[in-house]
């Protein structure tokens, strides 16, 4: 045997050198000692003694484990053997071992003896004496000496045929040495010992080694077999005369022949490689059509064969020729044998054809071939006519023993032999299959049929339905075979009238096996019901004589069969599991293949011998109904997986246990299938209003168990995970039942009672899961050579769902006793620890972490996203939701932190790469992320510094440092101290992790090419499509693949016409096609939400690190370089031209977060006075970088076009952002800047902030009006976060726009205009926001975004103009909603409790003061040379003249009330003048008295305000100030007295414009004040009360000029009061390090009290 490995010659020595060593030292004779030693008995003493053995499982794996270490021995002897030969020593140890091994109680051998005979039949590999004649003597004389020593032992007498067919050519003693070995019964010892052990078909070089064994003795000692032949003829004949004389049979008989045939029949018969090797006996004819063919001499068939094959084929012929009936079975199980594979079947069944057809001129084939088609079938027919006269009549008493004169014992085990054979070939070739069921005279299924009508026994008409079952396996016979079933009434489906008793198969059953106590006619039945059930069940079975449909035969395997299987008497054991098998095997293809149709719901009535009755169900139906009631079927089922579990707890062998864990695993099957289908299933009964009940299924599972009185049915489900290493079938169906019932929380609770109700079956399962998850066998790859591999990943997978989907749900849950968590105590209050300690248990997170772990500390990173990825993705969504959820948080992230370190190892290996799936590493990638942002978000508010430092470090560096402790990182450090020692100090940059991780995520998505379609209509298929859509577990919409064939298919089938059948391969290519594009579509889908997870969570891990983490952790200048780096590279991703519009969103948000922070940054940089004077730009970032970062920006929003208007709201947010970074903070009016002259002012240099805004103007102008165009557009129309945010940008660029580009685009493109108009339509839902409980704020916000945009438009005087030539004051005065002053009093009660909701009043504040201020600036910047604003803005004033005088008229003087008095105070001072009405326009002269009479009301209500605001109403209205806010008593004064002072400002200058206008020279005077000096009366009154009202005589009064002197007089004390308070101030503030604690401290909380304020 020769092993080829690309291994160097130098390291191919060294191992032979070693090994070499090994064998001279006495390996051999060592591991043969051992073998013997070495005892599961004697090593269980032992451990007995010393208390080492365990339950019943740590026993079974402690004796596996011994097993297995003899096992190992025996085969490094044989792996040894197969190479090169032991020595004459090793050779002879070797042979006495086996001298003293015994054959197991069947006549084996165990697998370590059979491994031994192998390595001594290598070791004595004679072969080279084919090749050659040198170098053999030495060799032949060892050769010769072990035959010799083996002769001894009966058991190896097989060592005598091998060597004598090698010698044959060397020695005269050949013969003797085979008859030697003949006496042996070495073929009987080869068939019984080796082939009997169940290691040896496991093992693909024993099974070459004995077919080359076998083929030797045939073809190298030809004259030996002819020898036996002969032989085996004389015995026959002794035989035939021994029974014509009726005496004994003489002693002297061999069976020689007849073992060797038996022997090749079983060796071939198994073919657990799909090796073919007995092609090897049948040499080919003729060429073979069959390409698909696989044999040994495949492609040489037009070419002679070679002689060896030439040889094997002419025994097979020979062997049959003039056959004795003596050797007739053994010849025919050896044809049995060689006939196992396509090819082989093909050549037997030709074979046979030829035997006949060389006898055809022989009619009845009487004396033809006994071993031909012809001869069979004719014998067959021949027995079925001849028993067919001997039909029992069904009444008749005798039928219970029906005669067996037809077929006598030796003609049954014949039939039974070709029957077999029949079988065979006709499972391989399906040609066979055909050709002999389409063959006019032989009809096998018909006479087969018959035969079963006739009294045969039981066993023969097993094999009758297995051959049929055959047959069954061909569509185009199955169909006709469900047919001839019902006809031939096997299973009496039809009673005739007047039939007193049943007859056929049930019958049998009941009466004919239960008696025996032996059941193979019922088992062979199943059978075939399972074979034919494949295939499609004929919907008219029995029509015209009954009810047509399959419910007869369910009803049979169900009740017959099925329920009475447990209390029937079975005389072999195994039998029992065998019947369970076999029936369960039907129930699972029925409802694998059923889908619930709304048409099962309705009773449909057929016509039955003029009767109407009702119809049946189809069987799934049937078995759906009996799986949801707690039926007689489902308590089956569940006392089978009951007594199953118990079974496999015993860990012992027993009778039947491969068929008892295949039928546990069928009802696994249907628990499963019936949760799946349930839900459709009870849908359609809801809505079909049929009269059927069904429950639940994960309801009945709770029901108590008749054996155990206890609820422990979904118990014995999950127990069969704890045997997953012996079944991993039944715990992958195990996990998916229990994923499925883990979806309704109402059991959850109740589940967790049942698991920890025991505490030794809770254990059990602990284990079981845990094992489960442990497991490394399993691998993700489909393979259909790695099934149990990929079986155990999908068991894994279901676990990890279970425990995501119970996560979700309140506790207590399975997920948190599965992972460990307290579930009688506090979630919170958990302390997980290491496995073993504290008595912890090693639970399913220590699985999932050590799983994760593993590989963790190379290079290449955790070695389960690798292996593994779709696991390791929700492996990390356990341990994210652990971290998220606020119970297990706590517990969770202390022992990640503590015990694992697990966050920083896994961290330091992003980005995961894996090019074969780049949506499992993204999706890793994702909730690892995520979980790092828990994490830092923790240790910051734990202020667990050196925890944060480490994590931002690891994320955020750009300097390279080691990341692994094993070595592998030596040649960087090597690298490094070369650089330093060369003084090198430009040490190279790597690139942040966070930057790493972005570039593991592609933008860019290829997108699936449109159907190109010729025969289905692109928008039905479309439809079609979306209908099959469905949001599965991880929430993306996909198309349901399966439903769409189905549809699709179905539609096909549906064409009728030849035109139809003639495109009909054309119309699958296309539905093919179809299929194909919606996998691709699938694909991208998951892909692009695998992406913007990714995203998602890199966006949360950013935001984290620069809101979360402390400030200091990362320095200003570093912090500007990280958001500098983050913000390009996004740029640059998101500009590609690929990039995925779906990924624009995420992108934008990210850009908005990192912008704000960027601008905080740098202001926080200059409020600390750092950064002002540096050379290279702006605080620590250039200004190339940010005009770059402003550029991308640009680029950005116009990138997105017309669409993606909601993500430009993110990015108008970062650019405003952007421009807060040049808006230089306004300096507070104090006396030392109110000290420079203004000539400073204009002289001064540029400073940094005036330089930065006039680059990012230039940047915004170079841009020119496209950029103009997307701000308006949005501006004026969209969502309103967008039209608010677009309005803040245009504010912002209009404040820097000295050149008033914008305002000219803005005025020109009709824009202006369109805000205007838009205010009228505005009016009608800003009046339904001062109802008590307004539908939405939105209609203010936009209302307030567009007051402050005209505002700014207005503070230019062109502005202002174009606003006015606009007609907003028209616009405004249209507006209803100023009319509408809501009732403080009436609305108190109405307050929003949390304070978010402003009240009625403040909201219509709102909506009035800003525009209040929009006339204000209007007013102001008009007032020079246009009077026609003034005139506007008095007739809006007239008319709401009403309005603006309860408002002059307010009693109740609040804050607010005291802000809209200043506006409006401010505005009627310069509008309410005589003659503004005439500079307005013509105005007739009825109107103008009106408008004079509003007029000099306006002018009444401010001076009583003025009254009112000087006396006691100005000392009540500060102290009731003080009353409703005592926190900021002090700050809610000084505003009050503002705004007083403010009113009352505005009141004077308004009496001075009047004045002014009433002098001498003018047409009229007005009489302000009264000629009096004294001071306001009742100064110290109205003490009654501080909310009592001033009389209403007060506001007829005239004022009189002593309240001006004292206005006056207030004014001056008030500066010199508050003067002296600034400069103590400033004093303190030069003198800080001096001030005394208190002091110090109060400064402190009134600065702190002031910035709260502010914000």
């Amino acid at each position: 045997m020769l092993f080829v490995f690309s291994f160097s010659g130098e390291l191919v020595a060294l191992t032979t050198r070693f090994t070499d060593e090994l064998m001279s030292q006495g390996l051999t004779k060592r591991i043969l000692t051992l073998v013997s030693e070495i005892s599961v008995t004697r090593e269980f003493e032992r451990l007995q003694k010393e208390r080492g053995l365990g339950n019943e499982k740590h026993r079974k794996e402690v004796a596996d484990l011994i097993k297995e270490c003899r096992q190992a021995l025996a085969d490094s002897l044989f792996s040894w053997t197969c190479q090169s030969p032991l020595s004459k020593d090793d050779t002879l140890a070797l042979i006495g071992h086996l001298e003293t091994v015994t054959a197991q109680a069947d006549g084996s051998l165990d697998s370590v003896s059979l491994a031994l005979v192998m390595a001594l039949l290598y070791c004595l590999d004679v072969s080279f004496i084919e090749q050659g004649t040198e170098d053999r003597d030495g060799k032949f004389v060892l050769m010769v000496l072990a035959v010799c020593v083996c002769s001894a032992q009966s058991h190896f007498m097989l060592l005598y045929v091998h060597f004598c067919a090698a010698l044959v050519e060397f020695t005269e003693a050949d013969e003797a040495l085979a008859d030697q070995a003949l006496l042996g019964d070495v073929f009987l010892f080869m068939k019984e010992g080796m082939l009997g052990c169940e290691s040896f078909s496991q093992e693909e070089f024993y099974i070459r080694r004995v077919h080359s064994l076998i083929t030797d003795f045939l073809a190298l000692m030809p004259m030996k077999v002819k020898q036996l032949r002969n032989r085996a003829d004389e015995d026959a004949r002794l035989v035939h005369m021994s029974l014509q004389m009726d005496s004994e049979l003489p002693s002297s008989l061999r069976k020689d022949l007849d073992h060797l045939m038996i022997l090749i029949g079983e060796f071939y018969s198994k073919d657990p490689f799909g090796l073919e090797l007995g092609l090897e006996f049948w040499c080919p004819t003729e060429s073979l059509q069959h390409t698909s063919l696989q044999g040994s001499y495949l492609g040489m068939a037009l070419q002679r064969p070679p002689h060896k094959q030439v040889v094997l084929s002419k025994f097979v012929r020979q062997m049959g020729d003039l056959l004795p009936s003596t050797l007739y079975i053994s010849y025919l199980r050896m044809l049995k044998g060689l006939a196992n594979g396509p090819q082989c079947a093909h050549y037997c069944f030709s074979l046979l054809k030829t035997n006949g057809a060389a006898h055809s001129d022989n009619i009845q084939g009487v004396s033809g071939s006994p071993v031909s088609w012809e001869h069979f079938f004719h014998s067959l027919m021949l027995y079925h006519e001849n028993l067919r006269r001997d039909l029992p009549n069904p009444d008749s008493a005798h039928y219970r023993h029906p005669p067996l004169r037809g077929i006598t014992q030796r003609e049954m085990e014949g039939l039974t032999s070709f029957l077999q054979l029949l079988t065979t070939i006709i499972t391989w070739s399906e040609n066979a299959r055909l050709a002999l069921c389409e063959h006019p005279q032989w009809t096998p299924v018909v006479v087969m049929l018959g035969l079963l009508q006739c009294s045969v026994p039981p066993v023969l008409k097993a094999e009758l339905l297995h051959c049929l079952a055959a047959f069954g396996k061909s569509p185009e016979i199955a169909a006709s075979l469900w047919q001839s079933l019902e006809y031939t009434q096997i299973l009496q489906t039809v009673r005739a009238p007047g039939q007193r008793q049943a007859a056929g198969i049930e019958v049998e059953l009941n009466e004919i096996e239960s008696s025996c106590e032996e059941y193979p006619l019922t088992r062979s039945f199943c059978h075939l019901i399972s074979t034919l059930v494949e295939g499609s069940l004929p919907v008219n079975l029995g029509a015209g004589l009954r009810v047509p449909g399959f419910q007869p035969y369910l009803n049979f395997l169900r009740d017959s069969v099925f329920l009475p299987f447990p209390t029937r008497a079975y005389r072999r054991p195994a039998e029992k599991w065998e019947v369970a098998d076999s029936v369960l095997e039907v129930f699972h293809k029925l409802l694998r293949d059923y889908e619930p149709q709304p048409s099962d719901f309705v009773q449909e009535i057929v016509e039955l011998q003029g009767e109407q009755v009702p119809a049946h169900k189809p069987p799934g139906h049937s078995i759906m109904f009996h799986l949801l009631n707690d039926s007689p079927m489902l308590a089956l089922c569940l006392s089978l997986l009951e007594e199953g579990v118990r079974q496999l707890d015993t860990y012992a062998p027993f009778p039947g246990k491969k068929h008892l864990e295949s039928a546990v695993l069928h009802c696994l099957c249907l628990l499963d299938l019936a949760l799946q289908k349930e839900a459709v299933f009870m849908d359609l009964l809801r809505e079909s209003q049929a009269s059927l009940l069904v429950s639940p299924l994960e309801q009945l599972l709770q029901g108590v168990s008749p054996q155990t009185r206890r609820a422990d049915h979904i118990v014995n489900i999950a127990r069969y995970l704890y045997h997953s290493s012996s079944n991993p079938e039944a715990a992958f169906q195990s996990a998916k039942i229990l994923r499925r019932i883990a979806n309704y929380p109402n059991i959850q609770i109740r589940l967790v009672g049942d698991f920890t109700h025991d505490q030794a079956v809770s254990h059990k399962l602990m284990a079981g899961f845990v094992e489960c998850l442990d497991n490394e066998d399993a691998e993700e790859d489909i393979d259909s050579q790695k099934k149990v591999a990929r079986i155990r990943h999908e068991t894994q997978i279901h676990i990890l769902n279970l425990l995501i989907t119970s996560l979700e749900l309140k506790a207590p849950n399975l997920a948190l006793y599965l992972l460990g968590y307290e579930v009688k105590k506090p979630v919170s209050s958990t302390n997980l620890q290491d496995p073993g300690v504290l008595g912890c248990p090693r639970s399913c997170l220590h699985a999932i972490l050590s799983r994760l772990q593993r590989g963790t500390e190379k290079r290449s990173g955790p070695a389960l996203t690798q292996q593994a990825p779709h696991l390791a993705e929700l492996c990390y969504q356990v341990i994210y939701q652990l971290c998220a959820c606020p119970d297990t948080s706590g517990p969770t992230m202390r022992y990640l932190r503590t015990s694992q370190d697990f966050l920083f190892s896994h961290l330091q290996h992003l980005p995961f790469n894996l090019p074969s799936n780049q949506i499992a590493a993204l999706s890793q990638m994702s909730w690892l992320m995520k979980t790092a942002a828990i994490e830092l978000r923790v240790t910051s508010l734990n202020r667990q510094r050196s925890h944060t430092q480490r994590l931002v470090s690891l994320l955020l560096d750009d300097q390279p440092h080691a990341q692994h402790a094993d070595g592998e990182s030596g040649m960087e450090d090597e690298t490094r101290s070369v650089s330093g020692f060369l003084h090198f100090d430009t040490v190279s940059k790597v690139r942040r992790k966070l930057l790493s991780v972005l570039d593991a995520i592609d933008f860019s998505q290829d997108m699936p090419e449109l159907l190109q379609l010729d025969f289905f209509e692109r928008t039905q298929i479309e439809q079609v499509i979306s209908n099959c859509e469905h949001v599965n577990e991880q929430g993306h919409t996909v198309c349901n693949v399966k439903l769409l064939h189905r549809v699709l298919v179905a539609e096909v089938n549906a064409l009728q016409g030849m035109a139809a059948i003639g495109q009909r391969p054309l119309l699958m290519e296309e539905v093919n096609s179809i299929l194909q594009q919606v996998v691709e579509r699938n694909r991208v889908r998951r892909s692009l939400s695998a992406k913007r997870h990714a995203l998602q969570s890199w966006r949360s891990l950013v935001e984290t690190l620069l809101t979360a983490c402390p400030a200091d952790l990362i320095p200003a200048d570093e912090r500007q370089l990280i958001i500098r780096d983050l913000l390009l590279d996004l740029h640059d991703k998101v500009s590609d031209h690929d990039a995925a519009g779906e990924l624009m969103p995420i992108v934008a948000g990210a850009v908005f977060t990192l912008t704000a922070h960027l601008s905080q940054s740098v202001l926080s940089e200059q409020q600390q006075g750092v950064g002002l004077e540096a050379s290279s730009g702006f605080a620590s970032i250039a200004n190339s970088a940010l005009h770059l970062i402003l550029r991308k920006l640009l680029d950005f929003i116009l990138s997105t076009g017309g669409g993606y208007q909601r993500l430009r709201a993110h990015l108008y947010g970062s650019l405003l952002y952007y421009l807060q970074i040049a808006q230089k903070p306004e300096e507070p009016d104090t006396l030392q800047t109110a000290g420079k002259a203004m000539w400073e002012r204009l002289t001064a240099p540029e400073d940094g902030f005036s330089k930065l805004q006039r680059e990012n103007l230039a940047i915004i102008e170079s841009y020119g009006k496209a950029l103009m165009e997307v701000v308006c557009r949005d501006a004026c129309d969209g969502h309103e976060i967008s039209r608010m945010l677009a309005m803040a940008v245009l504010d912002r660029i209009l404040s820097i726009d000295r050149q008033n580009q914008w305002l000219l685009y803005i005025c020109n493109s009709g824009y202006l205009r369109s805000l205007v108009e838009s205010l009228r339509q505005d009016d009608v839902a800003l009046q339904s926001l001062l109802t008590p409980q307004p539908p939405l704020l939105k209609p203010l916000y936009i209302f307030e975004s567009k007051m402050a945009l005209l505002t700014r438009v207005a503070k230019t005087g062109q502005g202002a103009v174009e606003l006015l030539r606009c007609g907003l004051v028209a616009q405004l005065m249209e507006c209803q909603v100023f009319d509408m002053v809501p009732d403080s009093d009436a609305h108190r009660v109405m307050r929003d409790p949390s304070g978010f909701i402003p009240s009625p009043m403040d909201r219509y504040r709102q909506i009035l003061l800003p525009t209040l201020r929009l006339f204000q600036v209007i007013l102001t910047s008009t007032s020079i040379n246009h009077q026609q604003g003034a005139a506007q803005v008095l007739q809006w004033l007239i008319v709401h003249a009403d309005t603006i005088q309860s408002l002059l008229r307010c009693q109740e003087l609040s804050m607010g009330a005291l802000q809209e008095l200043s506006l409006l105070t401010g505005i009627i001072s310069k509008t309410a003048l005589p003659g503004a009405l005439e500079m307005g326009g013509e105005v007739n002269s009825a109107a103008l008295m009106e408008f004079q009479g509003h007029i000099n009301r306006f002018q009444r209500l401010c001076l009583s305000l003025l009254g009112r605001l000087a006396g006691s109403e100005r000392d009540r209205l500060l102290k009731q100030a003080e009353i409703s806010a005592p926190g900021d008593s002090a700050e809610r004064r000084e505003e009050m007295e503002v705004a007083m002072q403010q009113v009352c400002a505005n009141i004077m200058e308004y009496c001075q414009a009047l004045l002014l206008q009433s002098s001498a020279q003018a047409q009229f005077s007005i009489c302000l004040f009264s000629p009096s000096g004294s001071e306001p009366a009742g100064r110290d009154g109205a003490r009654t009360d501080l909310s009592s009202t001033v009389p209403s005589m007060a506001y007829s009064r005239v004022p009189s000029l002593g309240l001006v002197l004292y206005l006056l007089k207030n004014s001056a004390a008030d500066f010199f009061r508050f003067h002296q308070s600034h400069r103590q101030s400033l004093g303190k503030l030069q003198s800080l390090d001096q001030l005394p604690p208190e002091e110090l401290k109060e400064v402190i909380d009134r600065l702190l009290l002031v910035a709260l304020y502010s914000h």
